[in-house]
């Protein structure tokens, strides 16, 4: 019998600190368990979002020094954020023509640590075309697929569904469509709700 693997389906965005502290534990669990990782997107703010209030962006400054001492505590990470308020659409559309070109997980992997640790502006299309060509894309092709109306629907289908099953935050981590775990959970809780997963799809196939 082959041994099973647990599908992880997570919804994110680029500009989500908490979705780049859950894709480091994601990163590790892939090395570790016999994972498959499917990335889905979702908008934080969407083109067209009323404005941010002052007080809600002098709130997310003042919590900055905490998510920064969890990242370098829990996760190891010195985050060094890009711009603020970014618009993530592209990026994300561009994650879409990567994966139809095979390379999906090492662009998720690149924009990540652009943006979180290299404060890199990734809402900038030459940036973008950059950070393309540094994991195998043809930047011409890339750069005219951010225009392509299918990977925008592509886009847009993954923030309907995340609409459909009531997630209204991200990281949302759905494994083997059985359980939900929202947040940036570290990476023991991954290995704990992987391993509740495998053990039951091996009782179901004995």
């Amino acid at each position: 019998m082959t041994e099973p693997r647990v599908r992880i389906d997570v919804w994110s965005d680029y500009n989500c600190p908490w979705c780049f502290l859950a894709s480091s534990s994601l990163e590790k669990l892939e090395g570790s368990h016999p994972v498959d990782v499917q990335w889905h997107s979702y908008e934080l703010r969407p083109k067209g979002s009323p404005p941010m209030s002052a007080e809600y962006r002098a709130r997310i400054e003042e919590n900055k020094p905490r998510l920064y001492a969890m990242a370098r505590e829990q996760y190891g990470l010195e985050l060094n954020q890009g711009p603020f308020g970014i618009d993530s659409r592209p990026a994300l559309v561009g994650a879409k023509f990567a994966e139809a070109q095979g390379v999906g997980k090492a662009y998720h992997h690149a924009l990540m640590y652009a943006y979180w640790i290299h404060a890199m502006d990734i809402g900038d299309r030459s940036v973008l075309g950059d950070l393309a060509v540094s994991v195998g894309l043809e930047r011409e092709a890339y750069l005219a697929a951010l225009d392509d109306p299918q990977y925008d629907e592509q886009v847009q289908l993954d923030v309907d569904q995340a609409r459909q099953y009531g997630l209204n935050g991200v990281p949302a981590l759905v494994f083997d469509n059985r359980y939900l775990i929202s947040g940036a959970q570290p990476y023991p809780v991954l290995v704990q709700a992987t391993e509740q997963v495998l053990a039951e799809l091996v009782e179901e196939g004995a």
